[in-house]
């Protein structure tokens, strides 16, 4: 890349910008002379602020540029709005257009998603789907500096390992898609950018939902980071993202290790289908096991969106299980079986029916799901190993009908005692819960015997957890925690039925 940053202009701004982005598409090899970029473009600063900088690059290195953008509907004519924007600034360029509109709000709900995830989910499967039908070797996102420290602090929140922690990476490439995404802008601020459309006196949409504080980015955008600023850190973002980079370059090193490891414990790999040898697995170290595990489980569902720590943790388990035979549910359609020595990976799959000689003695599939904080409309959750749905709703106290007589269908909780997200998983032995109404714990297992609840009926029976502790023995018994009072705000209501 040819350091040429003092002919964009005499402003110390410009230089700046220039200087930073050009390095960190040098150490980062993000282009190479002649490459086809997709720009994706909201309408919003960064992403009209990085569009405008490609152009004054793209001379030099011998870029064709093109811009996308992708209407989610969801702001109804703010949205028509921000395309139109789009879409005129795309011409005024002489630049190739595409745009798509779709209802991410019917994707969310049809998916089971959040929001965040939904409109993620088709924003990139729209740039992916341009990028192939036209041939764009590059998709450029203006993702910045602050998304990244946004999102390694909501990671350690949510108790994320150093994958996690390692933020958003300048380059990704999904061999199972088109175009790779790099995101030129991440060695920038959002208060440089903010500062480099003001000289240049650029245009640009607000999107509104930004200032929305349900949603936890937002949350810790506006109140989280300002207060460490005043109070802690004033170059917070800095020294986040100083350990995102730090993080990234372990993890890359380390995956190399890992490896040898990998291949030497694969029994063989197909579509949608990876089986590892088990006696191999159990034998390395436990930092390496979950490493293995987890590139397995990437290799099958193509990414590790939604899979947490306790889901590698419940893998592991049935490493152990005794008998030998087992399975789990995982997010993203993913079912890992275990028959004997043999570990199935398996993508899109239904649960293997036959798992062992002697199925009467086995217990049914281990499963894990997690749920997030609901919004102002209720979610929902298919048990698919149990034929059972949970449905989560926010609502006033005053809406409760008396708590004694609801039934065990349904449970309410104080909202503001609860941890997300929560988790809906298996009874497992060594699980305890105090009752509803009783003081001291007891082992859950000593509660289905005392009420005559049959093996079969535990094996299927949810239990729903808030910080790794029972807050409810799902169609059973509601624990002593997150119980409702007088001064209780908002009630989390969750309901049991039939699938």
């Amino acid at each position: 890349m040819p350091s040429s940053h003092k002919s964009y202009g005499n402003n110390p701004i410009e230089k700046k910008i220039f200087r930073i982005v050009e390095e960190t598409i040098k150490n980062h090899r993000m282009f190479e002379p002649k490459d086809s970029v997709l720009v994706g473009v909201s309408g919003g600063p960064d992403s009209v602020a990085l569009l405008h900088v490609l152009l004054k690059i793209s001379s030099g290195l011998s870029l064709t540029l093109g811009v996308a953008h992708l209407n989610h509907g969801i702001r109804s004519s703010d949205s028509d709005r921000d395309a139109e924007f789009v879409a005129s600034l795309a011409g005024k360029f002489k630049l190739p257009f595409y745009i798509k509109k779709k209802d991410v709000l019917s994707y969310k709900k049809h998916h089971k998603l959040s929001l965040e995830e939904a409109g993620r989910r088709v924003r990139y499967e729209f740039f992916h789907q341009i990028a192939g039908e036209n041939k764009y070797n590059k998709i450029a996102l203006g993702h910045q500096g602050n998304d990244n420290a946004e999102l390694v602090l909501m990671y350690l929140f949510r108790g994320s390992g150093p994958v996690g922690i390692s933020g958003i990476p300048p380059v990704r490439n999904n061999l199972s898609q088109y175009g790779i995404i790099v995101r030129p802008f991440l060695g920038l601020t959002r208060h440089e950018i903010m500062d480099y459309l003001a000289v240049k006196k650029l245009e640009y949409v607000i999107d509104t939902s930004n200032e929305d504080t349900k949603f936890l980015r937002n949350k810790v955008r506006s109140k989280l980071i300002p207060l460490i600023k005043e109070s802690y850190n004033p170059r917070i973002i800095e020294t986040v993202n100083r350990l995102s980079s730090i993080i990234r370059s372990d993890e890359e090193w380390i995956e190399d290790i890992i490896t040898p490891f990998y291949e030497d414990i694969l029994l063989y790999s197909k579509e949608k289908e990876i089986v590892l040898s088990i006696p191999k697995l159990v034998r390395i170290h436990i930092a390496p096991k979950r490493r293995v595990i987890r590139r397995a489980i990437e290799n099958t569902k193509g990414d590790l969106r939604r899979i947490t720590f306790s889901h590698i943790a419940s893998v592991i388990k049935l490493l152990e299980r005794v008998p030998a035979f087992g399975s789990l549910g995982l997010p993203g359609s993913i079912t890992v079986t275990r028959k004997e020595d043999t570990l199935y990976i398996t993508s899109g799959e239904k649960v293997r029916s036959k798992t062992g000689p002697d199925l009467q003695n086995i217990e049914r599939p281990l499963f894990e799901y997690t749920i997030h904080k609901p919004g102002s409309s209720p979610e929902s959750l298919c048990i698919k190993e149990t034929g059972s749905r949970l449905r989560f709703s926010v609502i006033s106290p005053k809406n409760i009908t008396d708590i004694q007589s609801a039934g065990q269908q349904v449970a309410f909780f104080d909202m503001s005692k609860l941890a997300f997200p929560l988790v809906v998983r298996n009874f497992r032995h060594g699980d305890r819960f105090t009752p509803f109404g009783m003081t001291g714990s007891q082992k859950l297992k000593k509660y289905f015997i005392n009420n005559k609840i049959s093996r079969t009926k535990r094996a299927n029976c949810p239990v729903l957890l808030s910080a790794n502790k029972i807050i409810w023995v799902v169609g059973h018994r509601q624990d002593e925690f997150g119980k409702v009072t007088q001064s209780t705000e908002n009630v989390l209501k969750v309901q049991l039925s039939l699938a």
